[in-house]
Order: C-alpha cells, then structure tokens, then sequence
C-alpha cells in the first residue's frame, strides 16, 4: 500500500509534460499515468531526446543513456546501475507494444547517478544537460566535450566499488535427475525442490553475467550431478561457490507456521536445527552409486577436523553473512541467520563456498515466494548483488583498489 501511496501522490503533483534541454535542442515529452497511477514517460521520445537507446530482452528494459546501462525489470519499482539496485517508486512498464519509463528516472535517478551532468529543476519541469548551454549560449558544441560523469551508485551492498578483475563463480543448483529434493508441499503441482533450484541458479547465472562476473554451473538441465563432484567445478580459477536450496520440515504440530531463509558455510554444526538441514541435504547421496557415497560419508570426518586450518573458512563466513544481509531487502519470510554445518557439497570446492536455503516448501508463503517469476528475481537479483559486495571487499583487501 506505501508504494501505491507515493504513486498517487506523485501523480497529483505531476507536470502534464516536462521539457529535455540538451545539445539536441529542448524537446517536451508529455506525462501519462501507468496501471498504478504513477507519472510515465514513453521511452522512445525519452530517449531520443537525451541521446539514449532501449531495447526490450524479455522482462527486462535495458536503457543506454549518458554512456551507463540502466536495467529496468517491468513492473519492478527498481532499476538495476552497475548491479546496484535502486529503488524506485513505479517500475518501467509496456502498454500496447509501447515502452513506459517512470518520471522518477528524470526528476530523481539521472541528476543522482550523473550530478555532474544534469540537473532537473522541480518548478519548470525540467532536465538540463551540461552540454545545453553550448548551444544556448557560448562556446563551440562541436569544439566542446559535453562531460560525461561515472555514475554514483547509491545504497551499495557494502562500502561500495566496481569490479576491477574478471571473476568466475559457481553456481549449484541443488539436486536434479533422480534425486528430487524435497517434495514441495505447497508448490504448484508437479514442481520440486530441484525444479526450483534450478530456475533459481539460472536466473542467479544471469543476474551474475549482467554484473561482468563469469559463471559456471553444475547443472543446465534436470539431471544428477554427485555431492563429491559438485564442489570441483569451483577450482583455481575460480573465486566463488554459492549452492542453492529450498528448505523444508516433516510434519509435526506447527510445521506449515516455520518459515524464513538461512545460508550456511562449511564447519561443524552448532545446533540441532543445522544439523538436521545438513543431514537431509546430504541423503541425496542415496541417489548415488554406492561407491562414491560411500567415500563422501568417509571423507567428510576428516575434513571437518580440519577445517581449523582451513584458509577459505573466515572468507565463507563473510559471503554468507553479505548474502544473508542482502535477501533480507527482498524476502519477507524472516531472517533465520547466517550458520554452519556439514554439508557434503560444500567439502570438495577449493574456494570460499556457501550453501543458501532460500526458504520453505512447508510454508506456504514461502512457497509462492520461491516459485513466483517476479520475487525469483528478486532473490537471484540479491544474492547477485551480495557476490559483487564480497568481491569488491575482496579485491581492496588484497590491494587492488589502487
């Protein structure tokens, strides 16, 4: 109800036009009001008067203004700037064939990102690039560089920066083939927790790309990859493994009232609760070839008791609790905290490595979360934006910010 309040009350203040002044010219676009009442403005004339381009990919509009890329995704209230996420008011819409973008892009976001560039005056309704007075005034237009500022990008994951170094991370979706996960009590019918994972890990795979960072993936498909075998696909070349699951509870007085979302590293666990996620995420080895089942079970007692010396524990720790932090801007189900435990999957990788239950199948608010195209981005979309935030850490620890 807030956001469709701001709308309204954005609309009764709304000009009925606002005026572009740039190089081109002064050019006035007209306001219309979207589905939820709030002031739009038609992209194409938008952008053809800042000099911009936009292309439909989807459910995604992708903006090219100012030299920056501005990823809007329709009906979202947010845009999407060097993988920062910048909440918006309304989203970008498409009425007709025809693209919408909000009047909060002009008013707000672009004098924000590009200060040095322009600037919006609230009275005249009005947007005015650096380079407008060129031909308002003196000076050559063709002579003069109109300049062209790097965005700031507002609201960051962490103490904010850009990636400076290619990364390559790997993505696990949990389970698949003959291992379903669990059953999904309040999923549609027919879907699983290995069908969610994986819609899950190839939306993270996109969001990840979009960011610049190189991923890797388990699976594509609905099939079975081992325990023992997910982990190596994260090996010296890459940087980071993040395993995505779906979590549930059997049933008992008070199971469907459970809910929330939790990232675990790998160590001991400390709880009862932890434990048991553990133990039914590593059942999957049923699903196995005796053979290599049975040297995960012999395996993991050696490597836990080693974990003391293991370098990459402090820096998994880190990625869970930025991931934790970030799910909780987007998923309403509650924070169940940042935890360890044994988890097979998680002992072969030889990089920081995390493993994300995103919530309940048991829960069924939970359960329209996790299978709703528009909150599945959402979540791919933060736990995206918490991969950047640790390596841009990562790389001004190791003395790459200079």
């Amino acid at each position: 109800m807030t956001g469709l309040w701001l709308a309204l009350a954005l609309a009764a203040g709304a000009p009925s036009a606002i005026t572009i002044a740039s190089v081109r010219g002064e050019q006035r676009i007209p306001v219309t009001l979207g589905a939820d009442g709030a002031p739009m403005l038609q992209a194409r004339a938008l952008l053809a008067a800042l000099g911009g381009t936009f292309k439909q990919q989807d459910a995604w509009l992708d903006v090219f203004v100012a030299r920056q890329q501005l990823r809007f995704l329709l009906a979202a209230p947010y845009v999407v700037v060097d993988g920062k996420i910048q909440p918006l008011v309304s989203g970008a819409t498409v009425q007709r064939d025809t693209a919408y973008l909000p009047l909060q892009l002009v008013s707000d976001v672009l004098p924000r990102l590009f200060a040095e560039r322009y600037r919006y005056d609230v009275e005249a309704a009005r947007l005015m690039d650096a380079g407008w007075q060129l031909v308002k005034g003196t000076g050559d237009a063709a002579a003069t560089a109109v300049p062209v500022s790097k965005p700031r990008v507002l609201g960051t994951v962490q103490p904010g920066g850009t990636l400076r170094h290619q990364h390559v991370v790997t993505v696990d979706a949990g389970h698949g083939g003959v291992d379903p996960g669990n059953p999904g009590v309040f999923f549609p019918a027919g879907l699983k927790e290995k069908d969610v994972t994986l819609q899950m890990s190839l939306l993270l795979r996109e969001e990840l790309r979009a960011r610049g960072i190189t991923v890797r993936m388990t699976r594509t498909r609905d099939t079975l990859i081992a325990l023992g075998d997910r982990g190596a696909y994260c090996t010296e070349e890459c940087d980071l493994f993040v395993s995505l699951h779906v979590n549930s509870l059997p049933r008992r007085r008070g199971y469907t009232d459970v809910r929330g979302y939790e990232t675990f590293f790998l160590a001991e666990a400390k709880t009862e609760d932890a434990e048991r996620v553990a133990q039914m995420e590593n059942e999957a080895v049923r699903f196995e070839p005796e053979t290599e089942a049975t040297a995960e079970r012999q395996g993991l007692d050696f490597i836990l008791k080693d974990l003391a010396t293991n370098e990459y524990l402090r820096e998994s720790a880190r990625l869970a609790e930025l991931i934790q932090r970030q799910l909780g801007t987007v998923n309403p189900g509650g924070d169940r905290g940042v935890k360890q435990a044994g988890f097979m999957v998680l002992t072969t990788a030889r990089r920081p490595a995390v493993l994300v239950e995103m919530g309940y199948s048991t829960n069924p608010a939970d359960a329209r979360i996790l299978t709703n195209k528009a909150s599945q981005r959402r979540l791919a979309s933060a736990i995206a934006d918490a991969v950047v935030g640790y390596l841009v850490d990562y790389e001004r620890k190791m003395g790459d910010d200079s």
